[in-house]
This record gives C-alpha cells, sequence and structure tokens, in this order.
C-alpha cells in the first residue's frame, strides 16, 4: 500500500462531484494538512474562504455506487499554535427569552501549546483564568460526494456525511460512509482541537492540522448513513433537522446494523437496544443536525 501526501492546491465549500485532486488504490494512506474552518493555513494566512474549506476530492479506485468507503483516522498533528471560537451560545440552543439577553458573539482566539497538547483562552474572561484545555483533536467535517451529482455546503450534512462535528471522530475512530458516486470523492477540512456536544457556540477550537487516514474500498456492505467505531463502541449516524429525525435515522441504521453483521432478530436487537443504547449530540447549530447512536462492544454477541 502506498503513502501519499497530498498538498491540496484548491479548497472546496461544497462537497460534491468535483474533479479528483488525487487517485489513489484502496487501501492507500493519505497525509494532507488542512486549512481552519475560516480557510487560514498554519502560517495564518487566508487561502480560501469560509465555511469549512475542504481538501480533496481523493478519488479511490474501485469505489462504485452501493459501495462503503472505511476511513480510518491513523493520526492528526496540530500545525499552528493558535485556534479561534465564538464567544457566546447559538440563539438556537437556549430558550427563546434567554437568546434575547445573549451578549454579541465575538472572536476570541486560543493559545495552543503543541508539546503540552492544551489549549487556553489569550485573554481569559473572568472565572476562567486558570481554564487549560487537554486537546481531543476531530475532523468536523468529512465525507464523500453526495447522490445525483449534488453538491452540497460544508455548513450542512447529510447520508454523505459532511459538517456532522461529531466530536467522536477523531484519531483512533473508524468511519464508513455509503458511496455515491465512482470513486467515492472523499473530502475532509474543518478540524478542531476541542470541542464540546452540540458544537453549541457554533465553533469548536478551530485550527489546522496534519491529518493521516487510510482509505478502503468494501464491498457487499450497503448501509443507509455513516457507520463508525471506537475502541470500546459500535455507532451509527443520522444527519437530518428536526433532531428527532436525526435520532430515527441512527436508531434504523443501529438497528440494520444488528441485524445484518451480529445476526440478531429485530425484536433482539430491539431488547438489547431498549436496556443499553446511548445517545450523543454531533451538532445542533448547523442546518442539519447530528445524532449519534452508540452500543458498547462488550454487549454484542459474536459476529
Amino acid at each position: 500500500m502506498t503513502t501519499h501526501h497530498f498538498v491540496a492546491t484548491a479548497f472546496y465549500n461544497v462537497i460534491g462531484t468535483m474533479p479528483p485532486a488525487l487517485k489513489i488504490a484502496s487501501g492507500d494512506t493519505v497525509v494532507t494538512r488542512t486549512l481552519d474552518a475560516g480557510g487560514y493555513d498554519e502560517n495564518d494566512v487566508q487561502r480560501a474562504s469560509g465555511p469549512n474549506p475542504m481538501n480533496g476530492p481523493v478519488f479511490v479506485d474501485g469505489a462504485e455506487p452501493g459501495d462503503v468507503l472505511k476511513v480510518e483516522i491513523l493520526d492528526m498533528k496540530p500545525t499552528r499554535d493558535t485556534g479561534f471560537t465564538r464567544s457566546v451560545l447559538a440563539a438556537n440552543v437556549v430558550d427563546p427569552e434567554a437568546a434575547r439577553d445573549l451578549p454579541r458573539s465575538e472572536k476570541m482566539l486560543w493559545d495552543i501549546d503543541r508539546q503540552a497538547m492544551t489549549a487556553r483562552l489569550k485573554e481569559p474572561v473572568a472565572g476562567l483564568e486558570r481554564l487549560v484545555l487537554p486537546l481531543s483533536p476531530m475532523i468536523g467535517c468529512f465525507g464523500v460526494a453526495p447522490s445525483l451529482g449534488q453538491a452540497i455546503s460544508t455548513a450542512t450534512s447529510g447520508a454523505y456525511g459532511g459538517n456532522m462535528d461529531y466530536r467522536v471522530l477523531g484519531p483512533g475512530a473508524t468511519i464508513w460512509f455509503p458511496v455515491f458516486a465512482p470513486g467515492a470523492l472523499f473530502f475532509l477540512g474543518d478540524c478542531h482541537a476541542v470541542q464540546g456536544d452540540g458544537e453549541i457556540v457554533g465553533t469548536g477550537i478551530e485550527t489546522t492540522f496534519e491529518v493521516t487516514v487510510r482509505l478502503t474500498v468494501e464491498k457487499g456492505r450497503p448501509i443507509s448513513w455513516p457507520r463508525a467505531e471506537t475502541a470500546d463502541d459500535i455507532i451509527t449516524i443520522g444527519n437530518a433537522r428536526p433532531l428527532d429525525q436525526a435520532l430515527q435515522h441512527a436508531t434504523t441504521e443501529m438497528l440494520n446494523l444488528l441485524v445484518a453483521d451480529y445476526g440478531l432478530t429485530k425484536e433482539a436487537a430491539s431488547h438489547l437496544l431498549g436496556q443499553v443504547i446511548r445517545y450523543d449530540i454531533g451538532n445542533v447549530f448547523d442546518p442539519a443536525y447530528t445524532v449519534a447512536c452508540r452500543v458498547g462492544k462488550t454487549w454484542l454477541p459474536a459476529r
């Protein structure tokens, strides 16, 4: 298998059927350096406009509609000593009466210590003078070209992936995307040093990373929504608005996974999910919300 060092020269604010920037074989590894969500590079030079400019697309030989693209996040290294966030909760995550009293949201800078792998506000606000956060790198926006030749804004998400902002999707995680276009056409960007559930101020700590991923085509494994796996959990992801529809997509995908991959009946899967399921909120700021459905591997039968 080959390792490709992909230096992006064009960036996209949509995920769609675009001319490939790189062609690779299934199972190859790609190393690439991303811009931040505002389009600034590791030297703080603006090279693209926001939102969430993507590197790509990467064409993976052999990928066809109906296949699955397996994405293993092997490594994420921060490449800049600063990041930024917004300063105030989004109006849609608080009561309408409370939203009227929120202060104006401002851009806030963070210092990133790449040796200690920590972040702190450059100008701490009162009460947070000692706040130091451990870095927990994640990819906020990534996925494959959507169906029917669509090009969809990197501000949102769907069955193809996109701007899911799910904090679990970092080094050590594996994600599977349904393929809708020849070559899959994989995009990635919008990496965060830290982010809480929901991205409820509209950002994580937005910065730049060197990201290493391995891309593999899997045949004969039909899926409808992104799936993921960590050391401890299997995960399915739904992207939609309202929030209950995202939850329905994620739960249905988990039900299908348990039946197809673990041989459970729908009744048996229902008993299991009813007692051990966990839900995470990926994003409740963007046009489509993200809900992740998790099941601990300790509860799973043998495949």
